[in-house]
């Protein structure tokens, strides 16, 4: 295969072919230089037009070389996307199937095509009656399925489950664990099959049913046993530190995951080997194993400790070799969990600055991307990102602009040129706002209010009937946490624009949601929270003047509320004409300052937050952007809002009762008495 991957690069210019060509390049996929991949995209690009718009299976292929090559390559993803679209009614389920396995892969969402697959894959339930076909469909159908559908298929798959193979099984068990099944019939017949079959899976098979019998709350003592059995098995014989992480992984995950000695010293043996996923899979594991420890009290947890000091140094060892951004953006992309955010994280931006010279508009997104889900400011890194996105644009997608936007909003941090960053970033994503998933559109329209910036066409487009009603439609596919989690989104922008943007003219639409989601007991007091809460009532002079966990007319929930009037003596709920905390009971127009509304004249209203530290960026005591809008928003609403952030409430400067009574009262009061 190598003679022909170095004919295919010798020849690739004399190529007119894309039919032969994307074969080649499937074949090979796993031979190229990156040098060689790019060429081989640039010249697919420039055969695509070549080819009829009936030739899915040449788009077909192009994606999964992508998808070998491990390259979201937008402008070619789009145009096969657009030729699978114009053959929708020619697509059968291998081919739906293929493609949507291939996105889920690339990370490449189209909501056009999942909403025409989802149509074609659901009329299709009545036509399989074999079980190979059947489980196709259902691991296809099952996690974007309605209830009636996914009722339908659990039911369906139930019924063929004694004809089941064991990796038909393992495909179904996959499926439902995505589909968030709570069929404890089904789960047990497919926990069952897997169990007799349990032999004949591979390292990584063992893993994907650990995890899921863990996601399905499953319980079954016999299967976790023989499950850790030949995991230890494995464990014995393997010499793949990939392999081995995995195993130790999926060990983890079960009841009683403690490893013995020999199991401890088969990772120590292949450490030095190891990239920073595997290390960073071993750490997770070895975390596990220590909670477990002090569980039952165990008496391997030294050893354990012992082995992430080594963890800890062959990681920061391995990052200090790096000279090549592209080489650790490979290791770092998936990399996540505790571990690495409390023992790498640091080192790891540091290596990022020693390298940032050589971010591009290929990798930039994915950059910014790390930097939004490591919550660490890096100033440098940042202006470095603003400034390649100002001059590449042109050269960056379109579908890229909102990783690269997201750690300012969450950050909380402007760039030298603010204005001309975010408006070129919107320029360039203008032309594309009526084909963009309009998942992504409310992700994008949050994260730009979180940062003061409302461009009009963007909010126009989103609160539009017909864009709610295509969001709607997303919604139906989505998994029940993720909708929620949009849905919220899509009221906080609304929120946001009601009230920073009250010109825009977008009314307030969501109190029946609000209604739904926010219980009327907003939540318990956390321990730092019921201190302050004692010490308000004596600063304030009872409980009376003061409330907890208080809901404003748009939904923002405050910590604690006090009112002060003109003379700052606190007022004693009940006292006064007010309606604090309840839900409101009216519309109110958007540029009115509504909290204040009710309350005499003179008075003030006052919101006291406890920031904790997810407030607060991971390494310096920088506000993050989410609780900076809150604190707008509350101002606008007529509050005078006081955060007490945790490094400040938890100091030695606070350390008696008195001095934060003083505290309390000099953020209150002002001059340190009542």
């Amino acid at each position: 295969m190598g003679k022909i991957a170095d004919i295919v690069h010798r020849n690739l210019e004399t190529i007119q072919d894309l039919r032969s060509l994307s074969v080649l390049m499937v074949s090979i996929s796993s031979l190229t230089s990156q040098h060689f991949q790019e060429q081989l995209v640039n010249k697919t690009e420039c055969l695509f037009d070549t080819i009829d718009s009936s030739q899915v299976n040449i788009a077909r292929r192009i994606v999964q070389f992508l998808r070998n090559i491990k390259y979201s390559y937008y402008p070619l993803l789009e145009r096969c996307n657009k030729m699978f679209l114009s053959n929708m009614n020619n697509l059968d389920l291998e081919s739906i199937s293929k493609i949507l396995s291939l996105y889920h892969s690339l990370q490449f969402h189209s909501f056009e095509f999942v909403l025409m697959a989802k149509k074609s894959l659901t009329e299709m339930i009545p036509l399989f009656d074999h079980p190979a076909s059947f489980v196709k469909l259902f691991v296809a159908l099952g996690p974007m399925a309605g209830p009636e559908e996914k009722t339908q298929l659990e039911s369906t798959i139930l019924l063929m489950s004694e004809e089941l193979t064991g990796q038909q099984a393992l495909a179904v068990m996959g499926a439902m664990e995505e589909m968030e099944t709570r069929d404890s019939r089904l789960i047990k017949k497919i926990a069952s099959i897997l169990h007799k079959n349990l032999d004949n899976y591979k390292p990584i098979e063992l893993l994907k049913i650990s995890q899921a019998l863990t996601c399905l709350h499953f319980q079954s003592k016999e299967l976790f046993v023989r499950l850790r059995e030949l995991l230890l098995s494995y464990l014995k014989i393997s010499v793949k530190p990939s392999e081995i992480s995995v195993l130790v992984s999926a060990i983890s995950m079960l009841p009683s995951p403690r490893l013995d000695e020999a199991g401890i010293s088969r990772i120590e043996a292949v450490l030095p080997q190891c990239d920073l996923n595997d290390l960073n899979s071993f750490a997770t594991s070895v975390l596990r194993w220590i909670q477990c420890g002090h569980m039952y009290l165990d008496n391997t947890t030294g050893k354990q400790l012992k082995l992430l000091q080594k963890l800890d140094h062959y990681s920061h060892q391995r990052l200090q070799k790096y000279n090549n951004l592209n080489l650790l953006w490979e290791e770092l992309r998936s990399l996540k969990g505790d571990w690495f955010a409390e023992s790498l994280l640091e080192d790891t931006i540091a290596t990022l600055q020693c390298l940032m010279d050589q971010i591009n508009y290929i990798n930039v997104a994915g950059i910014a991307s790390f930097i939004s889900r490591s919550n660490y400011l890096n100033t440098l890194l940042l202006d470095k990102i603003a400034s390649v996105a100002l001059q590449q644009i042109e050269k960056i997608h379109p579908f890229s602009i909102f990783s690269i936007i997201l750690p300012f909003s969450i950050l909380n941090y402007d760039p030298p040129q603010r204005d001309e960053f975010f408006g070129t970033c919107i320029q360039h994503l203008n032309p594309y706002l009526s084909i963009l998933d309009p998942l992504m559109l409310v992700f994008l329209g949050f994260y730009l209010a979180i940062h003061e910036y409302f461009p009009e066409n963007l909010i126009k487009t989103i609160f539009n009937i017909k864009f709610l009603g295509r969001l709607d439609s997303q919604l139906e596919l989505l998994c029940s946490s993720l909708s929620t989690r949009v849905q919220v989104r899509l009221m906080e922008l609304n929120r946001a624009v009601c009230l920073e943007c009250p010109e825009y003219q977008i009314p307030w639409f969501h109190d029946r949601f609000c209604q739904q989601h926010y219980n009327k007991d907003t939540g318990s007091l956390n321990g730092a929270q019921q201190q302050i809460y004692k010490m308000l009532a004596e600063v304030l002079g009872g409980m009376n003047c003061v409330k907890a966990s208080v809901l404003t007319p748009y939904y923002h929930t405050i910590d604690f509320e006090c009112i002060l009037d003109k003379r700052k003596k606190p007022l004693p709920y009940g006292s006064h004409n007010t309606t604090l905390g309840k839900m409101p009971e009216m519309h109110w127009e958007p540029n009115t300052p509504r909290v204040g509304s009710r309350l005499p004249p003179g008075t003030e209203r006052i919101a006291l937050e406890f920031l904790d530290l997810r407030a607060f960026c991971k390494n310096v005591p920088h506000l993050k952007g989410k609780s900076a809008m809150k604190k707008r928003h509350l101002e606008i609403l007529g509050y005078r809002v006081i955060q007490i952030p945790h490094f400040e409430w938890n100091s030695m400067v606070l350390s008696t009762k008195g001095a934060r009574m003083d505290y309390l009262r000099e953020c209150i009061f002002g001059d340190g008495k009542s």
